[in-house]
């Protein structure tokens, strides 16, 4: 996952090489958003998660993120990186939401902690190029993206030789697109992936533009120099604490309680931070560190609830099509958050944007929780 961010963490490197403007360094990250989405939608309009092997799957794709991902090093001009991005996101729809399955093959007890350790690892790879380009100092921006296509072909030959799918394994669909309207008209379903919805409005918004963010802070002088970097790492990898945190307290608690005050917890963060932009730096750090930790902490417990509520057969299909829907929406709110900013001075209110989305779908997931068939969630535990 690590190919995911890696021109975003070289966003100012890439703007000065290539003169790109702020604008152009959005669609960028909307590239891979993008090309996401598409690969996702495509993937389960034909149910290709039911279909095929998923370490098969994973495997392919991985080793496309990474070509796909490097040949930014081939310096492209920017319809090129456009390209190179797309290339990157369709790719990624064919780990990220197999991945998923994958651990619900290993996993009935206990499935919500090791999601959350799953999506903990989809967290830490993200913020990866963050710490490459802190930890280069002033080492070319091409080491970032080397980097980060090594590791996704590390990941390619980890799933091909080592992994298998678990005991608890889903039966196989047939080639059906009448399947994905099935997921689409289930109730319990739509208020998961509402839930899932207000949570993605937030996440990579957040993750996206925190740099910026940051940035902008230590200017006026609530960071120290150079510090916003390994902060944006800190604030993204954080999140592993949170995957872990929020998968233990979903098995315990419940999916429904965990992820409405996961989402409460995180639009407060979003609510609250820009009263610390003056400093101290301190305030500032905790706020963040508690918002990395929030707003990832309930991600992997709406797949976890999917993969529960849905027709076995069709669990790739109606995980793939959560996310597609939830990444679509990503694009919007990655495009809106520097335009806000643009019209409020400065970066210091603009995640104000993403409150309404963590409320909307807390409320989701209380309405959720009082469903009949919130019951096969987390073995009772709504």
């Amino acid at each position: 996952m690590a190919c995911w961010f890696s021109t975003t963490a070289i966003g100012p490197d890439l703007a000065q090489t290539w003169g790109l403007s702020q604008g152009q360094g959005a669609w960028l990250t909307n590239g891979v958003q993008i090309g996401f989405v598409l690969g996702a939608l495509a993937a389960s309009a034909v149910n290709l998660p039911d279909i095929l092997p998923m370490t098969r799957l994973i495997t392919a794709a991985a080793s496309l993120a990474a070509l796909a991902n490097a040949v930014v090093l081939l310096e492209p001009g920017f319809a090129g990186l456009l390209l190179s991005r797309l290339a990157t996101g369709v790719a990624l729809a064919g780990v990220y939401p197999p991945a998923l399955k994958l651990m619900a093959t290993w996993f009935v007890t206990g499935r919500g902690l090791a999601m959350g350790l799953l999506v903990g690892a989809l967290t830490l790879g993200s913020a990866m190029p963050h710490l490459l380009r802190a930890l280069g100092g002033g080492l070319d921006w091409r080491w970032v993206v080397a980097g980060a296509s090594l590791g996704s072909l590390g990941s390619a030959l980890v799933f091909g030789l080592w992994v298998r799918e678990g005991p608890h394994g889903f039966a196989r669909a047939t080639f059906d697109p009448r399947q994905t309207m099935t997921v689409l008209r289930d109730r319990p379903l739509r208020l998961a992936s509402l839930g899932y919805f207000g949570h993605m409005w937030e996440l990579y918004a957040m993750w996206a533009w925190f740099l910026a963010f940051a940035m902008a802070a230590g200017q006026a002088g609530a960071l120290p120099p150079g510090g916003a970097s390994v902060l944006t790492f800190a604030v993204i990898a954080s999140g592993v604490l949170g995957c872990a945190l929020g998968g233990w307290l979903s098995d315990r608690l419940g999916r429904c309680w965990t992820t409405a005050g996961m989402m409460m917890v995180s639009g407060g963060c979003a609510a609250l931070i820009g009263f610390a932009w003056g400093g101290p730096p301190w305030l500032l750090g905790l706020i963040a560190l508690i918002w990395g930790i929030s707003i990832i902490g309930d991600s992997a417990q709406f797949s976890a609830a999917v993969s529960e509520l849905s027709d076995p057969r069709l669990v790739g299909t109606a995980l793939t099509l959560q996310l597609a829907l939830g990444f679509a929406l990503t694009v919007l709110a990655i495009w809106l958050l520097p335009h806000v900013a643009a019209a409020l001075g400065g970066w210091q209110w603009a995640f104000l944007a993403v409150v309404p989305g963590p409320f909307l779908g807390a409320w989701a997931m209380l309405r959720l929780r009082v469903l009949p068939q919130a019951s096969r969630l987390a073995g009772g535990r709504r």
